[in-house]
Order: C-alpha cells, then structure tokens, then sequence
C-alpha cells in the first residue's frame, strides 16, 4: 500500500479518500457522459442531496461541464421540502446520499432518476450512521456501479451555470436563484474575483468544512477543486480535527463561519498549542456576523490572516475586510469590492449620507440572477439595477460598512438562514394555536436562536412538547425553535398583527446588541 504525504499531496480528499486531480477529473467525466445519457440537456436541473463528499464536488462539476445547473439541497430538509425543489426547478436526476434516501424516499416526486452514494465510512463514523442504512438499496442505482458502466466524455466543456441554490423569503417558499449564464471572459473574471476574495487560488491548500449546499462553500469548493493544489473536503466540522488537518496537509487556506471560530477558540489552550498552525495564510469567514472580539482573538491566535466578505445568496461577495481593516474599524465587515458597487438608501429610494443607517443595496453585474420560475420576486428586491437582502447598516466616511440590523425577520443561527414566516406557517396549522411570532434571540454560541411565543385558544389543550414533536414532523430540524412559550395578551399593530419587535427586543437588550 502506497503510503500518502499528506503535506505534499494534490487532488481531492474527504476523509481517509485521497483521489488525484488526474482521478477526480476521470470520475468527473464520466458522470458528465451519465447525464448526457440519462437526457440532461443543456439549461436542465440535477439535484444534489448529499452531506460533504468528494461526489457532491464531482456532481457539481459534471453538471457544469455538459452545460446544466447543479441544485445542492440542504440535506437537513424534510421530505416535503426537498420534493418542492425538486418539483420547482423541474430536476430530472437526484444523487443522493444511501442513508438520506431511506428518510425521504416517499417524497421524491415521480420521473426524478435517483443515483444512490454509498454512505462512506468517514460519514458514517462523522454522524454516528448504522452500517446498513448506508449501503446503497437493492434494486436502486448504485452511483458507483453508474460511473464505472460509462466512459470518460471525449467532448469539450460547455460553458456551465453557476450552482441554482434555493434560498427561502418572507412567503416561506424557497426560490431557486438561477444566475445568467457567463461569457468566457466574464467566466475567467469571477474565477480572477474568487481566487483573489476567497482565497482558494492556484498553488493554495484548501479546506472546506462549511456545508457544500451553502452558497459560499459550495462556490469555494468548486472552485478549489478546480483550480487549487489540494481541496480537503471536510465531512463533519470537528474543533480540534480542523486543526490536525492544517497542520497534517500544511493547509494554507480555508472557509469557515464564526460559530467554527467560537468553538475553535473553546478549545483548552493545551489543545490549542498542540498543533503548527504556521502554513495558514488566508481563512476567511462569512454567513453570519463574527463578533469583534472573536475575530480579535482568531486573529492574535492565527495571525493576520483572518478575512471576511459581506454578501447574499443572490448578491455574492459585494463588500470584502482584511485582517489590518478589521482590527482598524472593530465591526465593520469591510470595503466594496472594485467589481461590485453598494449603495445606502432611505425609505424613499435616496442615498443617505456617510455614517446615516439605511437599507443595504448592491450590485455585481457579472454575478446577475433570476429567481427560478419568479422573476416578479426579483423585481420586488430590485431598485434601479441594484438589489437588497434586507440588511439595514451604514456606511462611514472611509468607506466601510457596517451592519446594524435587519429588515426582514430572516434569523442567522450558526450561519444559517432560518425564515419565521415558514415556521409560522406550521404553527397556525396546529390545533388549538390562535396565532404566533417566531423571531431570533441572542445565543452565545450560534449568534440567534428561534424562538416561538404561541397565543392559544385554551393554555392546557396545548403541549409544548407535543408541539416540538409536530414542528419536527413538517421541518428541518434546525428550524424548530429552540424555545417555545406561551404568551398572553401579545403587542398587536393597530392592523391585529402582532408587534414581533416588542417581544423580541427585550431579548436583544439584555445582551447588549442588535445582531
């Protein structure tokens, strides 16, 4: 057996796989000739269902070859909501994790060709899987059995769509944002543009162990795979695990998100020093805001090479924050970056003077989206040309943004994007629920918690257990509030709706901060 130079190895690795950029290019092309035979046309969807795995990264690259758009889903969804995605973007193939397939496999929509990924054992031991769950069901099609009955494609690439990822909004229906597809040059000036903000250039040693069905690692991760000396594709984020692995592979950048750096920072200073952190040299951060003193003390233990982007789902990376900057401006995530153009605006459209709070709006010509099926839904975000998330913050006089606040409801716990209005939606369905309000509160380690108060017709007819139960039955479980009161006699508006920010600003109070 050939022994592995982890500090000097190039190619793809998950675990204990260590595959060269040779060997990952032949699995991809091969998958690239499977689709052209299962029918997928240029413009077509394939949906991805899979935890982090090198064929998330494979799949995502075929698709792009032959033309089509990847759609990673959020592998925590339920079986209804993975069906609506797939059913909205019209998705002719899924490949899918085995274990995940035995959960939701009644919800797959007909006509959808299901590739079924044997769970690997890094996976398996990540999540603490049974064995058989993750071997791949008889009479399904095994991904593996799939590639191996097909040729590498011969033929040159297309020139591929971005990834289509969904993202949720007020109503509570995710939306599919479809980027307009990309000319060569525009193609090599985002590749230019991610090298340069993300990190993961040519010669870099990468790790990704964010979720790849994210919008930032899975652009990250593609790109990496593509273009980078190493991509270590991390299955389960693990604190002092991350640090074996930038020491082990001589990592020199990475993508993470502030809760990763909490509880990196949680770790026993004896631990900590364990490890040579010293090939690092950019790790950057987004999805959720990291908290002055926490991207301090990352600094002063990695060194300055902690950087950060402020963005969207739709918007891409707009505004971007060195080391240097955010120890020079505490807060702020950073300057617009020279391919972008951010404007501050007042309720009335205007742009507001330097220092004055307002709704947060971009631009990024060459990373343009519609909503998939929605193009109504792009226009209510739009003004001018440029688009809001619905932050609110300002901008100072040398440029620098800050963030101070939210428009929308939209809750960031851990990095990710929990919608109220569809959690909401859930309650009012369950007996003896008069109405409720789902905001966010602080949590120490995640940023935001949900949480739900419930106003009810009759305070014994209702089980908060029980209603725990049922929110687990109809959602992911990461969007089941982690507290569920019940409240009295709830703030309306003049208009009977109920006043969310009186009952969540107290919370917010108390900790001392807004976001």
């Amino acid at each position: 057996m050939t022994t592995i130079d982890k500090s000097t190895f190039k190619g793809i690795v998950c675990g204990s796989r260590h595959l060269t950029h040779e060997e990952f290019r032949q699995t991809m092309l091969r998958a690239a000739t499977g689709f052209r035979h299962l029918g997928i046309e240029p413009g077509d969807c394939i949906g991805i269902f899979l935890r982090n795995d090198i064929p998330f990264v494979a799949v995502n690259q075929a698709a792009s070859y032959i033309g089509a758009y990847a759609v990673p889903i959020n592998w925590h969804l339920a079986g209804e909501e993975l069906s609506y995605i797939l059913q909205d973007c019209g998705a002719k193939v899924l490949v899918i994790h085995a274990d995940l397939w035995r959960g939701i496999r009644d919800d797959i929509p007909e006509g959808v060709q299901c590739l079924v990924v044997e769970t690997h054992e890094d996976i398996r031991a990540a999540y603490g899987l049974s064995p058989g769950d993750c071997e791949v069901p008889s009479g399904m099609v095994s991904w593996d059995k799939w590639l191996a009955s097909h040729e590498p494609t011969g033929e040159p690439p297309l020139q591929g769509p971005a990834s289509m990822l969904y993202t949720s909004g007020t109503t509570g229906h995710p939306k599919g944002v479809r980027r307009i597809p990309l000319a060569a040059d525009e193609a090599k000036q985002m590749l230019d543009f991610r090298s340069r903000v993300y990190g993961c250039a040519p010669g870099a040693r990468c790790m990704v162990p964010g979720p790849l069905y994210h919008s930032a690692p899975n652009g990250y991760g593609v790109q990496a795979s593509r273009i980078s000396d190493l991509l270590v594709i991390v299955p389960r984020f693990d604190a002092e695990d991350t640090l074996r692995l930038i020491e082990e592979y001589k990592l020199t950048a990475a993508m993470m998100v502030p809760i990763m750096f909490i509880r990196l920072l949680k770790l026993p200073e004896q631990t900590r020093s364990r490890y040579d952190l010293s090939s690092l040299e950019f790790v950057i951060h987004a999805a959720a805001p990291c908290p002055a003193d926490i991207k301090r003390k990352m600094i002063d233990w990695f060194g300055p090479v902690i950087n950060e982007f402020y963005g969207s789902t739709e918007s891409g990376a707009v505004v971007a924050c060195n080391s240097e900057q955010a120890l020079a401006k505490p807060g702020s995530v950073g300057t617009i970056v020279p391919e972008a153009d951010v404007r501050i605006l007042d309720e009335q459209g205007n742009i507001v003077p330097a220092n004055t709070i307002g709704e947060i709006y971009s631009r990024f010509p060459i990373n343009d989206f519609t909503y998939n099926g929605k193009p109504e839904a792009r226009a209510e975000i739009d003004r001018d040309g440029y688009i809001t998330s619905g932050d609110v913050g300002y901008m100072d006089e040398d440029g620098f943004l800050f963030i101070a606040d939210r428009v929308k409801d939209m809750v960031i716990s851990g990095g990710v994007n929990i919608y109220p209005a569809e959690i909401e939606s859930v309650l009012h369905n369950y007996p003896g629920i008069k109405d409720c309000a789902v905001f966010g509160v602080p949590d120490d380690e995640f940023g935001e918690s949900v949480m739900a108060v419930l106003e009810v017709e009759n305070e014994d007819g209702v089980s908060i257990n029980e209603v725990t139960v049922y929110l687990r039955e109809h959602l992911a479980g990461f969007k089941v509030p982690r507290s569920i009161v019940i409240g009295e006699n709830l703030p309306r508006e003049d208009s009977g709706k109920i006043f969310k920010r009186r009952l969540r600003d107290h919370y917010w109070e108390k900790a001392g901060r807004k976001i």
